[in-house]
């Protein structure tokens, strides 16, 4: 029987996963080498493939952790809106502040699921289950289309009488569209804040789709 990993096992996991963002958001996935990440963990290549036995295995455990997170986030609201008994604007709102409050934090991470997801395998995986097996591709894609899904049913919820199957999947797109590239300009400690940004945006929804044109 395999030997669990150990905390620090994960921890260094964790933390190779970072550096390997940031060297993707800042040379592109293709230009990082594991040679790249191995120095920017102040390591040997060597000791670095004793963690991840490609830089694609890399990318795959940073894109899955990552869809995990923003699928964790969403059940979170759900949660915390049926707890604190909001309506479905105010739980649409939370949602919007959750993900700029993510978004914070895992720019590079969201960086490479907008521009990276395409350099996975694209071959079935038996690995990942699923009947038929999917591949480390799809299983990313799909998590994706989840994330869109949960946000057009937030979106249908809080505003029923706006959005029908015609309309919905392009306001949930405008939607992601406001927030989804706000690493290009919006910084930490810059003139705006991500909270003040998400009430900004939540005040264009809430005029775009609040009433009828």
């Amino acid at each position: 029987m395999a030997r669990p990993k150990s905390a620090s096992h994960e921890l260094k996991r964790d933390e190779i996963l970072d550096i390997a963002a940031q060297c993707f958001a800042e040379r592109s996935y293709p230009a990082s080498s594991m040679n790249d990440i191995a120095a920017a963990s102040g390591t040997s290549k060597a000791r670095l493939y004793h963690y991840y036995g490609s830089k694609e295995a890399i990318l795959f455990d940073l894109l899955n952790r990552y869809t995990q997170r923003l699928l964790l986030l969403i059940a979170q609201v759900e949660a915390t809106a049926q707890r604190r008994n909001l309506d479905d604007r105010a739980a649409l709102h939370e949602l919007i502040r959750s993900f700029l409050q993510e978004y914070e934090t895992s720019a590079t991470r969201h960086v490479a699921l907008l521009n990276d997801t395409k350099f996975l395998g694209n071959e079935p995986d038996p690995a990942l289950g699923g009947e038929p097996p999917v591949s480390q591709r799809e299983l990313i894609l799909n998590r994706q289309r989840d994330v869109v899904s949960a946000v057009t049913r937030f979106l249908r919820r809080a505003y029923p009488e706006r959005l029908n199957p015609v309309n919905q999947t392009a306001v949930s797109m405008m939607l992601f569209g406001m927030i989804n590239w706000t690493f290009t300009w919006l910084r930490p400690g810059g003139p705006m804040s991500y909270a003040a940004f998400a009430d900004e945006v939540i005040a264009m929804v809430e005029h775009g789709l609040g009433e009828k044109p």
